[in-house]
């Protein structure tokens, strides 16, 4: 039975490997959390910043933003708590399902342009451009984070601007 205790955890490490979910090192990256939600920014291109903090209550404040179509925005993302924490932009979809991996894995390492992770009284910058008009969620995916509740919402609203190109 020890040995059970050993390899089915190879055998999980294994297959999210080999789905390109878990690198060999055991950091991980998602090729679709970008594709629906936009894609990251560029420092030049930053129209605006918004303040996320983030707490033990296991929540986001504000937990709802809104943005144009088009803006590339720096999210400045602050730990006020005594856990880890992380902000993971994607689909509601995405998100559940990077949190399934998180709870198989709790010790994965991140690698993704659409995540930050901060640790206890520290904050980090993530810059993300959002392309189109849609709900875009985020979530703490550390272990039972995303169960407890801690998510948020990006409403992207048609900028005619965006609309019209200019």
């Amino acid at each position: 039975m020890k040995t059970a205790r050993f390899i089915l955890p190879a055998l999980l490490l294994s297959a999210l490997t080999m789905t390109g979910l878990v690198h060999a090192d055991g950091a991980h990256q998602h090729a679709d959390a970008t594709a629906t939600a936009g894609a990251p920014g560029k420092a030049s291109a930053i129209t605006r910043t918004i303040n996320i903090a983030m707490g033990d209550d296991m929540r986001f404040s504000p937990a709802n933003v809104t943005v144009k179509q088009g803006e590339t925005i720096k999210f400045i993302v602050a730990n006020n708590g005594k856990l880890k924490h992380e902000m993971v932009i994607g689909s509601a979809a995405e998100l559940a399902k990077h949190a399934e991996a998180m709870r198989q894995m709790p010790g994965m390492q991140h690698q993704d342009a659409n995540q930050v992770t901060v640790e206890p009284g520290k904050s980090a910058e993530l810059l993300w451009r959002f392309s189109k008009a849609m709900t875009v969620d985020f979530a703490c995916l550390e272990p039972g984070h995303f169960e407890a509740g801690m998510k948020g919402s990006v409403s992207v609203v048609k900028s005619n601007k965006a609309a019209t190109g200019k």
